[in-house]
C-alpha cells in the first residue's frame, strides 16, 4: 500500500515522502497516529502543493539569511565594560553579551550563532565569525572598549 509520511517515520522514510508499505501497517499504526496518509490522486496533489509551499518558503528564508549576512558583513560591534588598574575587565564578553549587542542594533542573531570558543576577558579587537542559516557566514569586528565614568 501506498501512503504519503507527514512526519519523520524510523525505518520507513522522511516527511512529506510516498512509500510502499505492508497494508497492515499502514491501516493499523500510520494513518491512526497520524504519521501518513494513503496516496490517492487527491493526497498526491495536496502534497504537490506542500511541496511547492516548502519550497517558496525556503527561498524566502535564504534570501532572509543572505540579506543578513550581507549587511552584517564587516561591521563594527563595541562593547563597553569595566577595567580595572591594570586594564583587566570585571566582566567577561560571551556570546549572550554579543548576540543582545547585535538585537540593539537591528540584528536577529542567536547566541548559538556566534563562534566564540572562550569569553574575551581584555580590552581590544576581535574578528568575531558568526555563522547562519544555510550554511552562510558573516565576520564582524568586536571591539571591546573601557566603560567611561561618569
Amino acid at each position: 500500500m501506498k501512503v504519503i509520511l507527514l512526519q519523520d517515520v524510523e525505518n520507513v522514510g522522511k516527511k512529506y515522502e510516498i512509500k510502499e508499505v505492508k497494508p497492515g501497517f499502514a491501516r493499523n499504526f500510520l494513518i491512526p497516529q497520524n504519521l501518513a496518509k494513503p496516496a490517492t490522486v487527491k493526497n498526491v496533489k495536496w502534497l504537490e502543493t506542500q511541496k511547492e509551499a516548502l519550497e517558496k518558503e525556503a527561498e524566502e528564508d535564504l534570501k532572509k539569511a543572505q540579506e543578513l549576512a550581507s549587511h552584517l558583513d564587516g561591521i563594527e560591534v563595541s562593547i563597553a565594560v569595566k577595567v580595572g588598574a591594570e586594564n583587566q575587565l570585571f566582566e567577561s564578553v560571551n556570546n549572550v553579551k554579543i548576540s543582545e549587542k547585535l538585537k540593539t542594533m537591528g540584528f536577529d542573531v542567536k547566541k548559538s550563532q556566534i563562534n566564540l570558543k572562550e569569553p574575551i576577558k581584555e580590552v581590544g579587537e576581535f574578528p568575531i565569525k558568526i555563522t547562519l542559516d544555510h550554511n552562510l557566514e558573516a565576520e564582524i569586528t568586536l571591539l571591546v572598549v573601557q566603560e567611561k565614568e561618569v
